[in-house]
Parts: structure tokens; C-alpha cells; sequence
């Protein structure tokens, strides 16, 4: 996709704050519908790529503590983790989380579907630029008091 260009200066000149917020809503709408198809918000998502990343190692509260600062959807996460051992894409075994093939299956798909918008967004753009815009949006963090650090 083509866009228009315009000078360094005029670029400089443009609002941060308007541009992260569009960013951002298209992003995390695009991802958002991706999940949806699968029946999956952005909570399940987390919680499936964090329980596959580390069997038998996350509890309900634990999982809940890491991922709770991360949603703005108002989870209900004793649901969420509710709705996908209902799925059977979810055990807990002495408290303990572990994806079910069926789960690992259902997060795979997901992933597919999150692939394509990546791959969508990421049009245009090569690894160092990404990279260097990533580093600039952590330094405006930064610099406005939040934590800088990678999620």
C-alpha cells in the first residue's frame, strides 16, 4: 500500500497523541476480530500463549495478577478460565494450568488469525524500522513517567 509522503518537518510536527490512539484502535480492533472468530477475546488469548508457554506453572490467581493490568475489557477471569475448561481447552491439576490438545489446537488457530493481521499492519515496514518506532513510542513512555520496560 502506497501512502502519501510529506516532509520531515511537516512529520515532526503531527500530533503523537492522535496518531498512537488510531494505532492502536485499529490494531487492537483488527486482533480483536481476529480472536472473535475463534470466540476468543484478548483475555483468552493471554491466557492460552502464557499456560503453553509454561505448563503446569501458572495458578488461576497467578495468571490473573500478570494479565488483570493488561485489560481493559473488565474480565470476569474466574469466567474466562470457566469458558475454556467448559471448551476442554483448558485442565488445572493441583491448581495448576495446562492447555488440552484441543486448547493447544484452538490457540494455534488463533495465532494463524493474529499472523495475518501482523502481517497486515507490518506491510511496508522492515525489522529496524518497526524496531526504532517501537524504541521511540518506549522512550515517550519514559520520558512521561510510565514503565519503559517490554510487557
Amino acid at each position: 500500500m502506497t501512502i502519501k509522503e510529506y516532509p520531515q518537518q511537516q512529520l515532526a510536527a503531527q500530533p503523537i497523541g492522535y496518531w498512537t490512539r488510531e494505532a492502536a484502535h485499529l490494531v487492537i480492533g483488527g486482533l480483536r476480530t481476529a480472536l472473535g472468530e475463534e470466540h476468543l477475546t484478548q483475555p483468552h488469548w493471554w491466557t492460552l500463549n502464557h499456560v503453553a508457554g509454561a505448563p503446569g506453572r501458572w495458578t488461576r490467581e497467578a495468571l490473573t495478577a500478570k494479565l488483570a493490568p493488561y485489560d481493559d475489557q473488565d474480565t470476569d477471569f474466574e469466567a474466562m478460565y470457566a469458558d475454556l475448561t467448559t471448551r476442554g481447552w483448558l485442565t488445572e491439576t493441583d491448581d495448576r494450568l495446562t492447555l488440552t490438545e484441543a486448547g493447544e489446537a484452538g490457540r494455534l488457530r488463533a495465532h494463524a488469525r493474529n499472523a495475518k493481521v501482523h502481517a497486515t499492519m507490518r506491510e511496508g515496514i522492515d525489522d529496524a524500522t518497526y524496531a526504532a518506532t517501537i524504541d521511540t513510542l518506549r522512550r515517550l513512555v519514559a520520558n512521561l513517567g510510565g514503565n519503559a520496560d517490554l510487557p
